[in-house]
This record gives structure tokens, C-alpha cells and sequence, in this order.
């Protein structure tokens, strides 16, 4: 199989090829690239942006990924909005596309797969995988330490708790938690008004 159908197949869902030495040596140019991202001084703040956007697949203003900084393709199907935000420690299986859309904060430690093996282990002795894409949409959070599996949809402006397993879609405006991830409340004109344990949001905070 030529290289050109392999990557139609990474795209499209379809079994194929992951250990083909074309693959591999592809990956390695782009992981050499990002190692060189994980290497730069945290005062680098402006180089490191620049060399972000060679990385990754598409960019908009404001974006930060903080280091260290892992992605199975170095980057190369990570699509990023506007402003957002990736604490340390963020690890991508990016086979196949990420969306993250604007003002997205992901926090520590955080995992989001495209990539998936067969159940069949004659299959997978065959070094066979398909690929999901996975879309986080505007004004979401994922918590610290949550893992995002593939074909999944993370909803606009939904918080997905620390640690959770994200194994099915999460609709929009909800807070959902949980292994696996369940939708626990939808958020609220509440949530306007108050923060951290019924706390009030000061009026400057409200208004800014």
C-alpha cells in the first residue's frame, strides 16, 4: 500500500499500517522538532510560540502550550483557535485531527487520543490501528489529569472534571465527570454569580 493511501486511511477511520518504516521516519523528523520545543528556556516565551505554529496543523493569536509537551506526530494534526490554553504535562495520540477551538483551558497532565487498536490481538499483531478525530469546542475546560478517547466531542463551554475518562460525546453548557465520564448538572445562571464552594464572583469580575 502506497504511502498516499495510508494517509487517506489515517484520516478516514479505516484499518491501517501504523509501523511502516515511512511512517516512522516521517514521525521522527517532526518529534525532533518538538523536542527542540521542550528544550527552549521558559523565558523563550516569543521563540517558543513562533516554533509552535511550524508544529502544529493550524494556529490562531494567543495560544499557549506549556511545556513539556507530547504528541505522537509532534503536532502535526493539532488545529488550535484562538486563546487557548494548555497547562504542563499535555500528551496528544494526534493520528488523526484535534480540534481545540477558541478559549479552550485544558489543564495538567491531560491525554486526548485519536488513535485506536483492534480487539482482535491477530489483528494487532499485524501493527493495524484506526483513527477518530476529536473536536474540543469553544469555551471548554478539561480538567487536570482527564483523558479524551476517539471520535469524541467535547461540548461548547462544558467543564470536564479532573481525571475523568471521556468515552462518549459531552454536550454543550454541562459539567460532566466521572470514569466514565457522566453528565452531572447543566451549568447555570448560578454559576454566574458564584465560584468555588457557593463563594460570590465580585462585581468587577462580573462586569470585566
Amino acid at each position: 500500500m502506497d504511502l498516499s493511501e495510508v494517509r487517506r486511511r489515517m484520516a478516514d477511520g479505516r484499518l491501517y499500517a501504523c509501523n511502516s518504516p515511512e511512517l516512522f521516519a516521517e514521525q521522527e523528523r517532526r518529534r525532533d522538532v518538538l523536542d527542540a520545543y521542550n528544550a527552549l528556556p521558559f523565558s523563550g516565551s516569543e521563540e517558543r510560540s513562533a516554533l509552535l505554529a511550524k508544529l502544529v496543523a493550524e494556529m490562531g493569536e494567543g495560544c499557549v502550550i506549556e511545556p513539556p509537551f507530547c504528541a505522537n506526530w509532534g503536532g502535526a494534526n493539532l488545529h488550535l483557535g484562538n486563546n487557548v490554553y494548555a497547562n504542563m504535562g499535555l500528551t496528544l495520540v494526534d493520528d488523526a485531527d484535534i480540534f481545540i477551538e477558541d478559549d479552550v483551558m485544558i489543564g495538567p497532565n491531560v491525554t486526548i487520543c485519536t488513535a485506536a487498536h483492534p480487539i482482535s490481538p491477530r489483528l494487532r499483531a499485524k501493527g493495524l490501528q484506526y483513527n477518530k478525530p476529536v473536536r474540543v469546542r469553544s469555551g471548554a475546560w478539561l480538567g487536570a489529569g482527564c483523558m479524551v478517547l476517539p471520535g469524541v466531542t467535547v461540548g461548547e463551554g462544558s467543564v470536564v472534571g479532573a481525571g475523568s475518562v471521556v468515552t462518549r460525546d459531552v454536550p454543550a453548557g454541562v459539567v460532566a465527570a466521572g470514569n466514565p465520564c457522566r453528565v452531572l448538572r447543566r451549568i447555570g445562571e448560578k454559576d454566574e454569580l458564584v465560584y468555588d464552594h457557593d463563594k460570590p464572583v465580585e462585581g468587577f469580575w462580573r462586569d470585566a
